[in-house]
């Protein structure tokens, strides 16, 4: 479709093009008869897009206005901005220029004012391409012959109008999904009609069902599917064990969390006369049983990911397989995709090998017990793993010195502690701490990492199609924000348009490492950094200070894993040497693969924050009036955001700052009082008082004290 909008664009674009109708259009293009139907779709396409119009004499000419495409994303007060690609600036829309989009819609826009050093660029939206939505999750509000859905997304833009035919089996505060059967017009609200009640706003488990249902996430599996995964089996037969690498006479574990049950990588490290060590990464072989244009491989593509949302997991693949035959259980055979890596006494991969494998785990550890080991402590846990300690002695060395030399090349060891939420039986929160991790983590953490790079590097050198994990290097001009803050404390990245290190950003982390500004500084510097996402071309990783990097590792919960899975046995099983026709299927596929993935990434990551906004909002409503020691995470226009020790975040509004008026800086990110020029700064420490938390806006307000 773009390609043939394209040819239209640039015979209208030439010099010599006069307007004309369509078929004159197609009688010089040389469109076949049979496809002329198609080439007016891509016409109204064309028009629907205002790229070009017609005359009344319905002869076609190119827009004299320039218009662009974006998405909307719309304020709680009516206004919104519209995010256009290749332009850093987001465009200003006020309410009466929304054209009544809602939330989320890709529109049309002009620009009616540019942006200046002063204000930001205005527009207005001339047409709304596509609703985002078509349906709402809500709180049903009854009102005897007629009804409105509250949706759960504030900014959404409307109320939706439900008629009393519509209601299905909805009652007064039911959270309830609604189909919208009319979108808002001039004055109108939207129009609906419920199909799904999801129960009471507080029956058990309704807050995480409303997420999933609000981002249309496929929280079951077709039956087909499931049926497919099942013809799997449960066993490795010896047939499977044909050709593969035997790895079952060694002693091979597995590290996860104690509630772990998808595990799929499994390590061994052992010493060698010289000095080197080997390092055996084995990652489940998923695509062994997830072939090619399966059901569970279109399903798994559409998930892209699994998502982890306190207490419920919305896998990639069914329990049969993540749980099963692809899950590294301790005991039972399991097929592998093995990385064997020699690493000198610096940490350097001198050599490195992939193949098929088959292991079985020796024992299955978690990080506590493990670290237990290392500290050598516990004598119950000690007299447990006696037999194991010098294997667990020896991935600790190996974890050091891998890391000591990441940490040498600019590897950014940002100290920023994961929020832990612990539920109860009903999925209430009963605390909310920082999550803890040990040293044993760190060894896992490590081996995959080298595990990663050494597999991209490789095949990057082979030039296969392949999805690479890509951290692009941050904006200057982010770095210079950044470095306006850093000097408060004396700090400075040096950094220029055309170098930007990492090692820049780790000296500043060394230098903070331990201190009180430890914390703010790191998340300073993570919100500089870029997003990392899939792609099929090798750019490397900032973050890791890594040449080639790619997710190798989790295959069981990542597409992208799962795909280079099936390149390395692609590779395998041909001996390095593909034809030309299924390289290039391959290389389509990773460009294609590497975009979905990276969109259902971002899906997942906001669905997780949203899960973990609304858990923390639900625990606070709990704490009103309570004081707590805090820290200045950020400072916005609107207010201030500040950090409780057990990370929990929530705002301070200007209003609640005390009896005088505060202006903001924005330059330097601080306000200051009118009246006293008291001044308040990221990083500051202070006492503050929750006033308001609702779980359902997933907002925490405190006041300083």
């Amino acid at each position: 479709m773009e390609e043939r909008k394209q040819k239209i664009l640039d015979l209208m674009n030439d010099d010599d093009y006069v307007p004309m109708k369509a078929k004159e259009m197609a009688m010089i293009m040389r469109v076949p008869k049979n496809e002329y139907h198609d080439f007016l779709e891509v016409i109204g396409e064309l028009e629907l897009e205002l790229k070009i119009q017609k005359n009344r004499k319905n002869r076609y000419r190119i827009c004299e206005k320039t218009y662009y495409e974006g998405y909307y994303r719309k304020n709680q007060k009516g206004f919104g901005f519209v995010k256009i690609e290749d332009r850093e600036d987001e465009i200003y829309i006020s309410k009466e220029n929304s054209l009544n989009a809602l939330n989320g819609d890709h529109v049309l826009i002009e620009i009616t004012d540019e942006a200046n050093k002063v204000k930001s660029g205005e527009g207005r939206i001339v047409r709304i391409l596509k609703h985002e939505k078509n349906t709402v999750v809500g709180t049903f509000q009854y009102n005897r012959n007629f009804g409105f859905v509250i949706p759960d997304d504030k900014n959404f833009g409307t109320d939706i109008f439900i008629s009393k035919k519509n209601f299905g089996k909805a009652r007064n505060n039911h959270k309830v999904l609604a189909k919208i059967i009319k979108y808002p017009g001039k004055g109108k609200k939207a129009e609906g009609k419920i199909i799904e009640v999801l129960g009471n706003v507080n029956e058990a488990g309704v807050d995480m069902l409303s997420i999933i249902k609000e981002h249309n996430l496929p929280a079951k599996f077709p039956e087909a599917v499931v049926e497919e995964a099942k013809r799997c089996g449960n066993k490795v037969s010896e047939k499977d064990i044909e050709n593969r690498r035997d790895f079952r006479d060694r002693n091979i574990f597995t590290i996860d969390g104690e509630d772990a049950k998808d595990l799929d990588d499994a390590v061994r490290v052992e010493k060698l006369e010289n000095g080197n060590y080997i390092l055996e990464v084995h990652i489940a072989d998923v695509s062994n049983y997830v072939k090619e244009n399966s059901l569970l491989d279109s399903e798994a593509l559409i998930r892209g990911t699994s998502i982890y949302m306190l207490g419920r997991v919305i896998p990639m693949l069914p329990r049969e397989l993540s749980n099963g035959i692809c899950s590294l259980n301790q005991g039972e055979d399991r097929l592998t995709l093995s990385c064997i890596m020699e690493i000198d006494k610096s940490g350097n991969v001198i050599s490195s090998d992939v193949c098929k494998g088959v292991i079985c785990v020796t024992k299955r550890m978690n990080y506590k017990d493990v670290q237990k080991i290392l500290d050598g402590n516990d004598k119950e846990i000690l007299e447990k793993y006696e037999p194991y300690i010098e294997d667990f002695k020896l991935m600790e060395e190996l974890a050091k010195i891998l890391k000591q030399r990441r940490l040498e090349n600019g590897y950014l060891n940002l100290n920023i502690p994961e929020t832990k939420i612990e539920l109860d039986i009903d999925g209430k929160v009963t605390n909310i701490g920082k999550y803890e991790t040990t040293f044993a983590n760190e060894i896992i953490e490590q081996f995959m990492l080298t595990a990663n790079e050494t597999i991209a590097e490789k095949f990057y050198w082979l030039q296969a199609p392949f999805i690479y994990r890509v951290h692009e290097e941050p904006d200057i001009e982010k770095i210079k924000e950044l470095n306006k803050f850093l000097y408060n404390y004396g700090l400075k990245i040096k950094a220029s348009k055309d170098n930007i290190y990492p090692k820049e950003f780790s000296k500043i982390l060394d230098e903070i490492k331990g201190k009180e500004e430890e914390r703010v500084i790191s998340t300073l510097i993570l919100r500089t950094l870029k997003l990392a996402k899939y792609e099929a071309e090798n750019k490397g990783h900032f973050g890791i200070a890594s040449k080639f990097y790619c997710h190798f590792t989790s295959p069981i919960r990542r597409y992208p894993d799962l795909f280079i899975h099936r390149v390395i046995s692609k590779y395998l099983e041909n001996n390095y040497v593909i034809n030309d026709e299924e390289y290039n299927i391959l290389e389509k596929q990773a460009e294609d693969r590497s975009i979905k993935s990276s969109e259902r990434e971002k899906i997942a990551t906001e669905v997780e924050r949203e899960a973990t906004k609304m858990k923390m909002a639900e625990y606070m409503e709990g704490k009103i009036g309570e004081e707590y020691d805090a820290i200045i995470s950020s400072i916005t226009s609107f207010g201030i955001f500040a950090e409780l020790e057990n990370t929990v975040e929530g705002l301070i509004r200007f209003e609640n700052l005390g009896d005088e008026y505060f202006m903001y800086d924005e330059e330097r990110k601080i306000i200051i009082g009118e009246i006293t020029n008291k001044t308040y700064k990221i990083g500051d420490k202070i006492k503050i008082r929750v006033i308001r938390a609702s779980k359902e806006l997933k907002e925490i307000d405190f006041e300083i004290l």
